[in-house]
């Protein structure tokens, strides 16, 4: 991610308010928190929704076991998620629910309908329009798998609540903000609203 330096210095020249959050903030490290495969990265996603984060990372960590070699868990292939028995993610503390969406991609990237490793070739709005196809993907998720995984550098989740309590910190609001409100501040971040996205998820997390 090369392009964080520039968008830095652009973020800090066309808005001040985001200038005094850099300045607080640091240096940005959203490069360390990149995921690199696609179909973990999206499977891990179903598996931290409308979860708190340590419960979240406690049933990521027992499904990885359902999958560990020498003693070390890690997500499982396609093929591998379709043979696993319900019995077996239902012990690792996966809901019913979320069985269902796992099937359901692990399904959809075996037989192609997901473009996994063609992402490149496709614009935001078609990555979107591709991974939502999944059920219980809708448009958080896919936006987070562009950021997270993709590395896609002009993102802005208007849906996402830590960014939008990052805005009525930085922004000194009473209450949070209107997704139209948001798109129209964050315009002239453009290219690089992603770098901003970070900078107020990150400046929430000091408030914390």
């Amino acid at each position: 991610m090369r392009y964080i330096a520039a968008a830095v210095r652009h973020l800090k020249r066309v808005d001040p308010v985001l200038a005094r959050v850099i300045a607080r903030v640091g240096q940005c490290r959203l490069a360390e928190e990149r995921e690199r495969d696609e179909f973990s990265s999206l499977a891990e996603a179903i598996l931290y929704q409308q979860l708190a984060l340590k419960a979240a990372q406690t049933i990521s960590s027992r499904f990885q076991q359902l999958y560990a070699s020498d003693g070390r868990g890690r997500l499982p292939t396609p093929m591998e998620l379709l043979r696993t028995p319900r019995r077996q993610l239902r012990a690792a503390g996966v809901s019913r629910q979320k069985i269902g969406y796992l099937r359901d991609l692990a399904a959809k990237a075996a037989a192609g309908v997901l473009s996994l490793g063609r992402f490149s070739r496709l614009s935001d709005e078609e990555v979107i329009a591709n991974v939502t196809q999944v059920k219980g993907i809708g448009r958080w998720t896919a936006e987070m798998f562009l950021i997270f995984c993709l590395g896609r550098r002009d993102v802005l989740p208007v849906d996402d609540l830590g960014l939008q309590h990052g805005f009525r910190l930085a922004y000194g609001l009473r209450r949070l903000p209107s997704a139209a409100w948001m798109i129209r501040t964050a315009e002239p971040w453009r290219p690089y609203r992603t770098i901003g996205t970070w900078y107020l998820w990150a400046l929430r997390r000091t408030e914390v």
